[in-house]
């Protein structure tokens, strides 16, 4: 919808645009509390959207605001043919491709990647600053600095939205694979609601990809491979809370739920994304989640490939959330006195001490070694910094067990 809007009202009025979009849900909020949800909400969500701009249109009449100079949106101008004009923009079979040229727009070669992922992330996927500020590990002032200087930087360049160049449209899209890939993680494992899962962000993760999948432009291999990480991932979504929402591990995760229609998607998507002269990180990522779908246990899974994959991603594509990853593989291969090893030497640890799955990671490294106190203190400090009412209690559970343990 912001997408739609955006086209209308120019990037340098996107606050217009999701103005229009939260009064659009403030409505829908109040009325359906008292009609009840229609038949179709989202018809219903654009209609409103729509006849929302042309009152904004119609009270701007006069004002050089909105500059509709252009051929697409110059009969907006006219009261004859502004109706029918706003209608071929909320036309179902454009909003998609408004959406992937909004993607576009928000990763300009002008902003930093990290402005263009938190544009995408706030405008097209409706994360909340607080939840794009633990998607960087970062403050939610700096995410609101970075939305308002992005913002600014639209206001000054009218960037159109088109599909960038030949020789723009890998850097570019590079920013956008990135945004889709962090708003699948925090639908996977959800870092501000109280259900783990949200599949509601999941489904726009693959929805916004599978754009780029169906644009000639954007058919690259790093697009398929993402793709087809998160149908590996996705298949084991069924398997990975109890009935009543605990976290169950992956080794304790019964295999026979997992969606085998979605491992053969991923399959598919993988020799799809073999083109191309080089390998990404999601190719990596891909091939190691792939690895957990192809194992029929736990303990048949070849975690020796499995770390020798994080080692290549650790020297081609550096990170501590990587390097995190890995002492996970070297534990399962090495045993924790070498994951120790490897914990100490993650490179910018800093960057990870507000992540909670840093801590707890350090406190299973120390349960395995069996220095029980050690282990309940980082469990402890991952329990202070979750925000996910599942995981605490998966925390308190641990902190539990090693009291009974020491008693």
């Amino acid at each position: 919808m912001v997408s739609v809007l955006t086209k209308i009202f120019g990037t340098e009025n996107l606050e217009t645009a999701e103005d229009v979009v939260q009064q659009t849900f403030l409505d829908a909020i109040n009325i359906w509390k008292l009609k009840g949800i229609p038949d179709n909400p989202s018809a219903w969500l654009f209609r409103v959207a729509k006849n929302k701009a042309i009152d904004i249109i119609r009270r701007n009449k006069f004002s050089v605001q909105y500059d509709f100079n252009d051929n697409e949106r110059k009969l907006l101008t006219s009261e004859y043919s502004l109706a029918v004009t706003m209608d071929s923009f909320f036309k179902e079979e454009l909003v998609k491709d408004d959406m992937l040229l909004m993607m576009f727009a928000c990763c300009h070669p002008g902003i930093s990647e990290e402005n263009q992922i938190t544009l995408i992330l706030k405008i097209l996927c409706g994360f909340s600053t607080a939840e794009i500020a633990k998607a960087f590990l970062t403050s939610e002032d700096t995410v609101s600095k970075r939305l308002y200087r992005t913002k600014e930087f639209f206001r000054e360049h009218k960037i159109k939205l088109e599909i960038p160049s030949v020789h723009e449209l890998e850097s570019r899209t590079g920013a956008v694979l990135n945004a889709i890939y962090l708003l699948f993680n925090e639908g996977y494992n959800s870092t501000n609601s109280n259900d783990l899962i949200r599949e509601d962000l999941i489904e726009e993760a693959m929805m916004l990809c599978k754009l780029l999948t169906e644009n000639k432009h954007t058919q690259l291999p790093e697009v398929y491979a993402l793709m087809a990480l998160m149908c590996f991932h996705t298949s084991r979504s069924n398997s990975r809370l109890t009935a009543e929402g605990e976290i169950i591990l992956l080794k304790d995760q019964d295999r026979n739920k997992w969606d085998r229609q979605l491992i053969q998607r991923g399959y598919e998507f993988m020799d799809i994304a073999s083109f191309g002269k080089y390998v990404t990180s999601y190719h990596v990522e891909a091939a190691i989640a792939c690895e957990h779908c192809t194992a029929k246990s736990f303990e048949d899974t070849n975690w020796k490939r499995i770390l020798e994959y994080y080692e290549w991603m650790c020297r081609f594509y550096p990170s501590p959330i990587k390097e995190l990853n890995k002492v996970v593989a070297v534990m399962q291969v090495h045993g924790a006195a070498v994951a120790l090893q490897a914990f100490e030497k993650i490179q910018d640890k800093k960057k990870l001490e507000t992540f909670y799955i840093y801590h707890s990671i350090h406190g299973e490294i120390y349960l395995k070694l069996n220095q029980l106190s050690e282990a309940k203190i980082y469990f402890g400090k991952a329990l202070q910094l979750t925000q996910s009412e599942r995981e605490r209690t998966t925390l308190k559970d641990k902190i539990s067990k090693i009291d009974a343990m020491k008693n």
